[in-house]
């Protein structure tokens, strides 16, 4: 990995690009800030949303530890851009789920970005994680982020729709028993 670059001011400077409010036909993705962190916590406290992944849902005090990080938008050594979204439903603004991309740049020099998604239990079914993904894809691309991946359970279904329907392909690599899907 090359030595970040570095401003006038010596902070770290990258080449991504910094999450920006979106919107989907019935969606606004709020780039996330930590005051976010109680609302997301209080949406996602299902133990259910970790059968696939593991863990169990994380508390609104670490929640905002984890948004105070996320909000930078990038790593330490500038080598991750990190984006991060809210989902809320624009009819009633309930807060529906989260959404993530990690820019990075592939072994071949391509910028390439894995994307996550994550719905509360009571709002699945609706197709808001599909119409997410799609946004989040469209505009990373127009970003000049043309590599897409996710990793997905194998026995995630839902998981495995949202991936096609944005045009992901399951690859033969398992990363932690999750199937890596590709553009």
């Amino acid at each position: 990995m090359r030595a970040p670059e570095r401003g006038e001011d010596g902070r770290v400077t990258t080449p991504w690009p910094a999450a920006e409010p979106l919107r989907s036909a019935r969606l606004d993705l709020e780039p996330l800030r930590t005051d976010h962190a109680d609302e997301t916590a209080a949406a996602l406290d299902d133990a259910g949303l970790h059968t696939f992944t593991g863990g169990s849902p994380a508390t609104a005090g670490e929640l905002r530890d984890r948004c105070a990080r996320q909000v930078v938008g990038h790593s330490a050594d500038g080598g991750e851009g990190w984006l991060n979204w809210v989902l809320r439903r624009r009819d009633d603004g309930a807060l529906v789920g989260t959404a993530q991309a990690t820019v990075r740049r592939a072994a071949d020099g391509a910028r390439e970005a894995e994307l996550a998604w994550v719905v509360a239990t009571v709002h699945q079914g609706a197709g808001h994680a599909r119409e997410a993904a799609a946004v989040v894809s469209h505009w990373l691309r127009a970003q000049g982020v043309h590599r897409l991946v996710a990793h997905v359970h194998p026995g995630h279904t839902a998981s495995m729709g949202v991936a096609r329907a944005i045009g992901l392909h399951p690859t033969s690599t398992v990363v932690d028993g999750e199937v890596r899907w590709s553009s």
